[in-house]
């Protein structure tokens, strides 16, 4: 009787599918990776130009009532003429064209009158990514006394 042949290991072809298939599951998560760092970066620009926006927006209040909104009266100050003390002598709003309250992660912007950092002005903080004070890379707070390219 013929010795029957075993053939109990994988084929070269077998090898070779395993293979494809890892290296094609380690490039989708490296891409989707990048891809996050990008979007993140993405949403840190947007909200420097959204601080720089209302910062423009705030001067010209300031320039026009002599001052900058309250804490209290905040950036609705901007679109809504303030009806709490102290009361802008000549609101020529509104100061902006679309409202700008949140950041682009959902979170509201920090407004400080006078600021902690910015005495003579004020203070327009948004937390970042992680949504905690302070922070750093993607985390990090965007904050209107420190340009993005300084």
């Amino acid at each position: 009787m013929p010795k029957k042949k075993n053939n109990s290991g994988f084929t070269s072809t077998q090898v070779l599918l395993v293979i494809i298939v890892i290296a094609g599951i380690v490039g989708v998560i490296f891409a989707s990776s990048r891809l996050l760092s990008q979007s993140r970066k993405a949403s840190n620009a947007e909200a420097a130009e959204q601080i720089e926006e209302i910062g423009i927006a705030l001067d010209t209040y300031a320039k026009d009532n002599g001052d900058y909104p309250s804490t209290d009266q905040g950036i609705t100050a901007l679109w809504e003429k303030p009806e709490i003390a102290p009361m802008p002598v000549n609101w020529n709003g509104p100061y902006l064209e679309i409202p700008i309250i949140k950041d682009p992660w959902g979170r509201d912007y920090i407004y400080i009158r006078p600021g902690v950092h910015n005495r003579v002005g004020y203070d327009l903080i948004s937390l970042g990514s992680d949504g905690i004070e302070g922070g750093s890379s993607d985390g990090e707070d965007i904050v209107s006394w420190i340009r993005p390219d300084e």
